[in-house]
């Protein structure tokens, strides 16, 4: 009896509990969606494609000078895009040709100037790989089409390209590649080192980069709107690598033991065996199985396995990088993979792929595999996403980072975008590619966010990914005015790999983690003297950049804020009502808890001067009956269309506005027109008062009247 009762009372609760999420998801909020269609029909107030230097290319290939991307005449060029991928239900990241022009367009209205083609090499319907061969070695006719079409239609507009050559591809027994069940999508690891799978990757390669586009008479090595080819996609190999068959097994150990003979005395190699408990004065020295091991390992074996998989990773890269530029005669610039793992260290694949023309970095705010939790990144400076990017970039290289997002649903979400355009000029990075934008296939596909990456439907990310596009494109906000350089001995760098998971992200001990929130930081090198200990201050509240135009306030009393003070844009991002911050033109007096506001010139001049203002103010996101778990921490219920939107309410202050007569305030709708009755602001005590919050909406147009 007391069972029952038991379950009957945990059955009420779990009902009341998910009565509460379903009632307390959209509570407040309004519905407000993106259409991208409607868009087409009428030119938008808000578009920004003017940011692009269309068509793509036409300055020549994109080069390396002074350490950072520039065009073929040496001018400074900074990417900022998204990635294409098709992961939610009605998307596909190769549209029809019908489609192509509109999602191009799209794209530029919003400010992207590049897109990264990252799972090309899946089968068709979703990528280029002929769907129903017994091999994945062809390409199909149709769809590589569709894909030149939409390429034209992106290069035309001003985007550039990034290619990757391995991602997502499941490789067959029919390829002549051993064991293929057992392996990762794009075989991870494994790709690094069997000779097999290198051949077909390099086959693979010379089929799409040599391939002629009809649309632009170019094959894709020769055009110089393909700015990036990366080699593959968050691929390495790192002490305690298991090899997922005997066969491999055998491959790595053959290949382990010739590089003993070839770097190893006959002692040292006889020492090896005896550490590894291996019978035999000719017995091979087996590798480590497993990570584990790697902590309790006598320094011997710990430094000629790393050494090992320094040299197969940076052979490998090394090989593959002369194959692209001059087997196949590609200009385009090479990366080798991204510093993509933030719970270790990094510094082995940085290691081994600093040679490459470019280094690479990707991250997430509490990625939704490893997470549970839904946390705002502005109470958690040291561990944001601009702390942990900044650790990979080296001194002399440009720097991008290819795939990084504040994932969805988290009611704070809206604080990434924001926040990395401007940490992302301070540090002098040279791209920044949201992950991830999904054309969606139906003309009359009910809008709403379908996956925890896609931005394409999200009414807030997407107009900060316009705004985003002006602070990060123009260069509002000023690099850094000092660098901070540091280097790691040889040692260090794979002594790193045993750090606790406390000394992420930077695996560095005594680094000081808000230094990258006030100065450019920058590996000086990766085989070179020790750096000096750095000096321990306390941490500052609010951490400033040494520019002045960056504050990032993280005191438990008062939750974070993160304030953009720069003359052509300016932003209160985080906990705006409990710390009640202004910057020179912008302040705000708002019912919301949490929220983004971003206020940014349109026409080129100052905020001071400028007549065409856009301002973006966003709060949470939810789809339509969207559930949350009692805790708040996990989603139970995607949902669906529409998306709904809590409204930044309350009032916008601008000041310092020279000569204006008038200030008008115009909403603008999911399709970038004007919406709704346009609100006049009052001047008082040498400020304009502008009441936001009664329209539904994230973003508005603002003019000023001199």
């Amino acid at each position: 009896m007391r069972s029952c009762l038991l379950v009957t009372v945990i059955a009420i609760a779990i009902l009341q509990s998910a009565c509460w999420s379903n009632a307390q998801a959209t509570e407040g909020m309004v519905p407000f969606s993106l259409d991208h269609r409607r868009a087409l029909l009428a030119p938008s107030p808000v578009d920004v494609s003017f940011l692009l230097d269309a068509p793509a290319g036409k300055h020549g290939f994109i080069q390396v000078a002074h350490g950072h991307l520039a065009t073929a005449d040496g001018k400074r060029i900074r990417l900022w895009g998204v990635n294409i991928t098709d992961w939610s239900k009605g998307s596909r990241q190769v549209p029809t040709k019908d489609d192509a022009p509109l999602w191009a367009a799209t794209l530029a209205r919003f400010g992207v100037n590049c897109v990264r083609f990252q799972f090309l090499d899946l089968a068709v319907p979703r990528g280029l790989i002929t769907s129903g061969d017994p091999d994945s070695r062809s390409l199909d006719a149709e769809q590589l089409d569709k894909e030149d079409y939409f390429i034209a239609q992106l290069e035309k507009r001003g985007i550039y390209i990034d290619f990757n050559l391995l991602v997502g591809r499941q490789f067959t027994v029919q390829d002549g590649v051993k064991d293929p069940s057992l392996l990762r999508e794009g075989a991870k690891g494994t790709s690094l080192f069997d000779r097999r799978l290198i051949e077909l990757q390099k086959e693979y390669a010379k089929e799409l980069l040599t391939h002629r586009n009809p649309y632009s008479g170019l094959q894709y090595t020769e055009d110089p709107a393909v700015a990036l080819v990366e080699i593959n996609n968050e691929n390495a190999l790192n002490i305690g690598y298991r090899a997922l068959s005997p066969f491999y097994e055998q491959e790595l150990s053959g290949m382990y033991n010739k590089w003993l003979e070839a770097h190893r005395t006959h002692d040292q190699i006889t020492e090896l065996r005896s550490i590894a408990d291996s019978k035999g004065d000719e017995a091979p020295v087996p590798l480590m199985g497993w990570r584990g091991q790697a902590a309790s390992a006598p320094t011997a074996r710990l430094y000629a396995e790393a050494e090992f998989y320094n040299d197969v990773q940076r052979g490998y890269f090394a090989e593959m990088e002369d194959y692209v530029k001059r087997a196949l005669g590609s200009h385009s610039l090479i990366i080798a993979t991204a510093d993509h793992s933030h719970s270790g260290s990094g510094y082995p694949i940085l290691l081994a792929t600093s040679s490459s023309d470019v280094i690479d970095g990707h991250t997430y705010w509490e990625h939704p595999e490893m997470y549970v939790r839904k946390s705002p990144m502005v109470n958690d400076p040291f561990n944001s996403t601009v702390v942990e990017l900044s650790r990979s970039a080296l001194a002399g290289k440009p720097y991008t980072v290819s795939e990084v997002n504040n994932p969805f649903p988290n009611d704070f979400d809206g604080e990434g975008i924001p926040i990395l355009a401007a940490y992302g000029a301070l540090q002098d990075w040279d791209a920044i590619l949201w992950y991830t934008f999904e054309p969606k296939i139906d003309p009359a596909w009910k809008p709403y966010v379908g996956d925890p990456f896609d931005i394409s439907l999200d009414p807030v990310k997407m107009p900060e990914l316009a705004a985003g596009a002006l602070m990060f494109l123009r260069g509002d906000v000023k690099e850094a005015a000092k660098v901070a350089e540091r280097s790691y001995t040889q040692k260090q760098v794979f002594d790193s790999m045993l750090l606790p998971a406390t000394e992420r992200p930077y695996f560095t001990p005594g680094f000081p983690l808000e230094m990258p929130l006030e100065h450019e930081v920058r590996i000086s090198s990766l085989d070179g003297p020790a750096t000096q200990p750095f000096p321990q201050t306390p941490t500052p509240d609010p951490i400033l950049s040494d520019t002045g135009q960056l504050a990032w306030y993280h005191s438990p009393q008062r939750s974070g804020l993160v304030t953009i003070d720069s003359p052509r844009t300016q932003a209160l991002i985080g906990f705006v009502r409990s710390n009640q911050k202004s910057v020179s033109h912008l302040a705000a007096e708002v019912e919301n808890e949490f929220c983004t506001i971003q206020l940014s010139s349109l026409d080129g001049r100052t905020i001071a001067q400028a007549s065409r203002l856009l301002l973006v103010a966003g709060g949470r996101v939810r789809n339509k009956d969207q559930q949350w778990n009692s805790a708040g921490t996990a989603v139970t219920n995607w949902g669906g269309s529409p998306t709904f939107i809590e409204q930044v309410k309350g009032t916008i202050l601008l000041r310092g506005l020279q000569g204006a007569h008038a200030v008008q305030l115009q909403p603008i709708d999911g399709a970038g027109q004007p919406v709704g009755p346009s609100v006049k602001a009052k001047y008082a005590d040498d400020r304009w008062s502008i009441p936001v919050g009664e329209t539904a909406t994230t973003w508005y147009l603002i003019q000023v009247d001199r």
